[in-house]
């Protein structure tokens, strides 16, 4: 199984229009492709190169989703359920078939539509990560399973509660985990923007309706419209990468 694109899937509650138009101006995209029976589903198109980010009106609370392009989602599915997966839903005539990981984030696997580039340059914020909230329990299976499936090795992140799978030149997103020592149930995610300027894109989306919710030596925490809650980092827009400590 080779994983060809990943997209970011922010699943806002209904009514989620509000929550489009903020997306769509943090991201600096335009809300496009709109589809489904009830016109729930779209695609944020970035002004170069393909899109990463979709967008999907929910009930209930919002939250964040992975869908994964494969040449073969049935396949893959099977690879995924021998790595630890569970099978939600499988939809052979629509291409996708959902999933769960170990601890219970749900992710898609979904056929590759040839898309193969994101352009990155010159922009000052990028919507690029997404933090799996792991439940301590399930932290090592959590680490395990990602890396298998996505074949990446990963690597300590800043804290030592972070663990991260570096980006492969040829996917648009990376994914970090995030050991939770409070709580239980499902691992759960928000979304993450890298920022050139921090401070700056802060001012902008809470212009844009956004509320700060707390703020870390190297990231801010803020809700969308409509309450989804996401961060803004530190983290280089084009690597994807945090700057050395000694340069913040």
């Amino acid at each position: 199984m080779i994983v060809r694109w990943v997209w970011i899937f922010l699943d806002v509650a209904a009514p989620a229009e509000e929550g489009w138009r903020f997306w769509a101006a943090a991201t600096g995209c335009r809300v496009g492709d709109r589809r489904g029976a009830r016109a729930e589903f779209a695609t944020l198109e970035p002004a170069a190169g393909d899109p990463w980010l979709k967008l999907q009106e929910v009930a209930g609370g919002g939250g964040v989703h992975l869908d994964l392009d494969v040449d073969d989602p049935a396949l893959a599915a099977e690879a995924a359920r021998a790595l630890g997966a569970a099978l939600v839903w499988a939809h052979p005539e629509g291409g996708y078939v959902v999933m769960r990981s170990p601890g219970g984030f749900v992710f898609c696997l979904t056929t590759w539509n040839g898309a193969h580039q994101q352009e990155r340059a010159g922009l000052e914020v990028v919507l690029d990560q997404v933090c799996l909230d792991v439940p301590a329990p399930h932290y090592d299976a959590e680490c395990t399973f990602w890396a298998a499936l996505l074949r990446i090795e990963p690597v300590a992140g800043s804290l030592p509660q972070f663990r991260v799978l570096p980006r492969p030149s040829h996917l648009p997103v990376r994914i970090m985990l995030q050991r939770k020592d409070s709580g239980t149930g499902p691992v759960t995610g928000h979304p993450d923007f890298a920022c050139r300027d921090r401070a700056s894109a802060e001012r902008q989306q809470l212009a844009w309706g956004a509320q700060k919710r707390a703020s870390g030596p190297r990231w801010s925490v803020l809700a969308a419209p409509g309450g989804q809650v996401y961060c803004l980092t530190d983290r280089d827009p084009v690597s994807g990468t945090l700057p050395p400590a000694s340069a913040t």
